[in-house]
């Protein structure tokens, strides 16, 4: 099927994927769209993988504030080259990590930071709300994962649902934004501040 200009048009408008990428992908799936998405979103993943270990020393601090100064969001994201950090990829990412962090107060960037005492905590808590039970051994292991999992969802910034579309995780949102800078990107360290909060 011969892949038109106004159908690489839409397909970049949906994904931001290059001009490139998306004739490619739309030729890869017979000019159909939703395969042609799934195909992009393979190719970044494959992208993601490859870079992940690269060291990323550049990039830049952001900052947001949020309802008249009371709440503020600073936040270190690092790429390889100042070149990406310049793009409007990059620019976007980063204005987008600080609207999530913003809105869903996550603790930690990614699960590995949580400290085992504390998820030895919440394991404990997931079998207390088990209360007596009479399941297999197996069983109660998998819902205190299911529910580990559900936590970390919660506090790892990574792992949280993204604002923006719930069919995706900020860790998908990265994968994205690494696919078409094609460099390592990651989020370093955040802080959020929300005024009064501790007092």
């Amino acid at each position: 099927m011969a892949v038109s200009s106004e159908m690489v048009k839409e397909l970049r408008s949906m994904t931001g994927a290059g001009i490139l990428d998306c004739k490619n992908a739309l030729e890869g799936s017979d000019g159909n769209m939703e395969k042609a998405i799934e195909w992009l979103k393979k190719r970044n993943a494959a992208v993601a993988v490859k870079k992940v270990s690269r060291d990323a020393k550049d990039g830049k601090i952001a900052s947001y504030i949020h309802g008249e100064g009371r709440l503020g969001v600073l936040v270190e994201i690092n790429s390889e080259t100042d070149f990406v950090a310049r793009s409007d990829d990059f620019n976007g990412f980063v204005k987008e990590i600080c609207l999530q962090i913003a809105a869903m107060s996550p603790t930690y960037v990614v699960r590995e930071e949580v400290p085992a005492e504390l998820v030895e905590k919440q394991k404990e808590i997931a079998l207390a709300q088990l209360g007596e039970t009479k399941k297999p051994a197996e069983v109660l292991a998998r819902i205190v994962e299911g529910k580990l999992a559900k936590w970390y969802g919660e506090i790892c910034l990574m792992e949280q649902t993204y604002i923006r579309d719930d069919s995706k995780t900020v860790r998908d949102l990265l994968t994205d934004v690494i696919g078409r800078c094609g460099e390592n990107i990651r989020v370093r360290r955040f802080v959020r501040y929300n005024l009064g909060e501790g007092l």
